[in-house]
């Protein structure tokens, strides 16, 4: 029997956590003890009685061990056990961190700058454009640098992609067995995530559906392993990203949202949670590198200029617009005598550049 099924093996007691499973481990020795030993011997070294000692009950744990260890070597899946140096050292702050992950990929779960980013399923081009900037502007402001999340539709996967168009490496927290992805749409994603210096992890052993409860299980993983959390946008005061949020702030962890207008629906649990003060307000990178303190790598020595290679409509636009501090498409018409097809041509130009941001309503705000 080898060391990696017994501590599969271990990892599976049910309601098994870290600080339980050290003392069990100081008490009997080992993993092996543990399993070795009689029902009446467990019982006196632990001063328990139950099924955690029950013989059938360690038998039949060593025996589902056994398969996923089979799993595991044959899948090249990286298990992370939470005495291994590589398992992220922030989720043992955590009293309900799993004692075992199953992962595939290289990243460093323990890098420097950890950010999970969460949100709705349903993303707005608000919420995206967001996500897309900060997950830029960390990648170019900071080194060593992993964004998180759950690998999920909407806010999720516009984290992973921006990352990877970033060339940072990105984790992605599944509510399944590792033996398949989950929305299959995104198996291309994972596939780069995890041969772009990233990880896909898991806590379920293989043959693990990915049923309703997994996701809000898989929650505390995303709001554990980091050391701040960004909620970008959220329909609901009581869906998936707002729970992640919430465990967010109970592990202690610097928790954002974006703001949004209070008739924008997908702004609703974002502003919620800002007026309950369990997030603050982040609008860019420069808030969660500020309260978290963290060290900006040193600027480049280019001056680059303000607002390169623009005509003078593209100017007058973004003169327009800063004067403003936001416009729609038909006051920029309007006041500018520009119309609206070479307006539209000029807007998605600007955006190109990185000098706009798209908002709801025809709106447009200065980068």
């Amino acid at each position: 029997m080898t060391d990696l099924q017994l501590q599969i093996a271990f990892s599976m007691v049910r309601g098994m956590h870290p600080r339980q499973a050290e003392e069990i481990l100081i008490r009997t020795g080992s993993e092996a003890a543990f399993f070795a030993m009689s029902e009446r011997d467990l019982a006196e070294t632990l001063g328990a009685s139950g099924k955690i000692i029950a013989r059938p009950y360690r038998d039949e744990l060593l025996e589902r061990a056994r398969a996923e260890t089979e799993f595991v070597t044959r899948s090249a899946i990286r298990p992370l056990y939470f005495a291994d140096a590589a398992y992220p050292q922030r989720m043992l702050e955590c009293d309900d961190a799993p004692l075992m992950l199953y992962t595939l990929g290289t990243a460093n779960l323990n890098a420097a700058h950890t950010l999970s980013i969460v949100g709705t399923r349903n993303a707005t081009l608000y919420g995206t454009t967001f996500i897309e900037r900060l997950v830029t502007d960390l990648s170019e402001k900071l080194d060593d640098v992993l964004i998180v999340s759950g690998l999920a539709v909407g806010c999720d996967v516009t984290a992973h992609i921006a990352a990877l168009n970033c060339g940072i490496p990105t984790a992605g927290v599944v509510a399944h067995g590792l033996d398949m992805i989950y929305p299959a749409a995104h198996r291309r994603w994972a596939s780069r995530m995890v041969h772009e210096g990233g990880a896909v992890l898991t806590d379920y052993p293989h043959l693990t559906r990915p049923v309703k409860g997994n996701f809000l299980a898989r929650n505390r993983i995303v709001a554990a392993m980091c050391d701040a959390l960004v909620v970008a946008e959220s329909a609901s005061t009581h869906g998936g990203a707002l729970h992640t949020a919430r465990l967010g702030a109970a592990y202690g962890r610097e928790v954002f949202a974006l703001p949004g207008r209070t008739s924008d629906q997908f702004s609703a649990g974002c502003n919620a949670l800002i007026r309950n003060h369990t997030a603050q307000l982040c609008e860019s990178a420069d808030d969660i590198i500020r309260a978290l303190g963290w060290t900006q790598r040193p600027d480049a020595p280019v001056q680059k200029t303000l607002f390169p290679e623009l005509n003078p409509e593209q100017l007058s636009v973004i003169e327009y617009i800063r004067n403003h501090g936001e416009a729609q498409v038909n006051a920029l018409t309007a006041a500018l005598g520009i119309p609206v097809g070479k307006l539209m041509a000029i807007l998605v130009d600007l955006e190109f550049k990185g000098l706009l941001m798209a908002m709801p309503g025809s709106r447009y705000r200065l980068m």
